[in-house]
């Protein structure tokens, strides 16, 4: 099964750990590929982001709608093996928990959560979109269909960026997102991490304004780990595509420099 991988490789000299992105519901590759690939490139890290079974340009074996969160890491693992180092793997909302469960059984130099599914599931911010969007709720949940969640630039802005990015950015970002499985949802809900079994570095990450996961269960997560959350002010939930991933980043790159040192 042919899976989308993009490649950032640094010009010079390069670190040892490379970087595997790992996106979230409704995405692929491509919301790496807009600022953090190159950019962590630039910093001499080979960073690469794959898009999951079903999204972007990757193939799928079987139906979206019937996709579990274990073939996501699947689909990582796949890359990974691939890779010349253990790599320190980001995972972004969806692709947070891709990130945990597959750090519980495989090797790695490290975890990155930005805005993260939360280690108690994601039962809360269902309830959140169910009250405040029902009718985009009951379609998603009759069709096993997700995309009605984010079927407008409306409810993007309001799911993923915050009001000051442009709406020219926030169209062009719109035309990428797609379905999600609804099975690998459902996974979201009753498919708990195990932070016992995770023992690499991580670093949990989450957004001021994110309205799809609260800072709460930001930290929450982080307490799980064993750390600290690091909340960025004035991000949205899609942290490495909104006004502040520059600032996401940077605090990664302080972080990967830190556990380089241990």
């Amino acid at each position: 099964m042919k899976l989308e991988v993009i490649t950032h490789e640094p010009a010079g000299e390069r670190k040892a750990t490379p970087l595997l992105f790992v996106h979230g519901a409704w995405h692929a590759a491509w919301c790496w590929n807009e600022h953090f690939l190159p950019y962590f490139a630039e910093q001499g890290y080979v960073s690469t982001a794959l898009s999951l079974r079903g999204h972007g340009e990757s193939d799928n074996d079987k139906s979206l709608k019937t996709t579990r969160i274990k073939d996501y890491v699947a689909d990582v693992a796949s890359v990974a093996a691939e890779l010349d180092e253990p790599p320190v793997v980001v995972g972004h909302s969806m692709g947070g928990l891709v990130t945990q469960i597959y750090l519980e059984k495989h090797p790695a130099a490290g975890g990155v959560l930005l805005a993260s599914d939360p280690v108690k599931g994601a039962l809360r911010t269902t309830l959140r979109i169910a009250a405040k969007h029902p009718v985009a709720f009951l379609k998603a949940n009759l069709t096993w269909d997700l995309y009605p969640i984010v079927a407008t630039p409306k409810l993007a802005r309001e799911a993923f960026f915050s009001e000051d990015l442009p709406v020219e950015i926030i169209d062009d970002y719109f035309e990428h997102l797609q379905s999600e499985a609804y099975l690998a949802y459902l996974d979201m809900l009753f498919r708990l991490p195990k932070p016992s079994k995770v023992r690499v570095p991580m670093l949990v990450m989450g957004g001021e304004l994110d309205t799809i996961f609260s800072t709460a269960e930001v930290e929450a997560t982080a307490v799980a780990y064993g750390t600290e959350a690091v909340i960025v002010p004035g991000a949205a939930h899609d942290m490495m595509l909104d006004s502040e991933w520059q600032s996401v980043a940077d605090r990664i790159l302080l972080w990967l420099e830190s556990i380089s040192a241990l």
